[in-house]
């Protein structure tokens, strides 16, 4: 995880332990369950983990703070953000089972105490009113990330953005901000990711924050 550590200098042993279980780990389940693609798997590094951790590079959390990962697939964003923020806890829910059990997996062995992974579809989750955030990768446009993510933020705000949806997006944005109403309209924030991190990968590639 050279590329990480270049970024994110001041990663404790046990982090850099963590994030260097990843690469074996994605190798050695892919082969069995069709977590990332057969590309992405051999730039694990910078598509999924670094991509994943950009996040972080804007939006800071308080200790206690609760994160939701919606279709979190193979675990991304939740997982690099559960080794990066130790202080913050993780909730992983997709609706495929299979992923979500080696997410359970990895989580296991990662010893990752502020990450849990369920297997449940966005729009039968129950924990209302139960994030500060929800974040979430390549899912589904911008208007159904907000629909689902809105009655579980939590009406009490501790940051400095308000609680809302953070989405990692990629490509032209414009239809996906039009289609969304407009009073949404009016508090979103985008982020280039080579703003962060200036790597060719992440051409066109956006943090795109909606007050809930």
């Amino acid at each position: 995880m050279d590329i990480v550590e270049r970024y994110f200098p001041d990663l404790t042993t046990q982090q850099r332990q963590q994030l260097n279980q990843l690469p074996h780990f994605y190798h050695e389940w892919n082969a069995r369950v069709n977590l990332v693609s057969r590309q992405d798997l051999e730039n694990l590094e910078v598509k999924h983990v670094l991509h994943s951790l950009a996040i972080a590079r804007v939006f800071s959390f308080v200790p206690g703070a609760h994160l939701l990962d919606l279709g979190t697939g193979g675990g991304f964003p939740g997982i690099p953000l559960a080794i990066l923020l130790p202080h913050v806890q993780f909730t992983l829910i997709d609706g495929t089972g299979k992923k979500i059990a080696v997410v359970q997996e990895l989580i296991k062995t990662l010893s990752l105490a502020n990450a849990t992974a369920l297997h449940v579809r966005a729009e039968m989750f129950r924990q209302r009113h139960a994030f500060d955030f929800v974040v979430s990768r390549a899912v589904a446009p911008l208007q159904q990330l907000l629909l689902w993510s809105q009655p579980l933020l939590r009406k009490k705000h501790q940051h400095a953005y308000p609680n809302g949806l953070i989405a990692l997006k990629g490509g032209d944005l414009a239809s996906e901000i039009n289609a969304l109403s407009g009073k949404s309209r009016d508090y979103v924030e985008i982020f280039a990711v080579q703003d962060f991190f200036p790597e060719p990968a992440f051409e066109e590639k956006w943090i795109v924050y909606v007050q809930g």
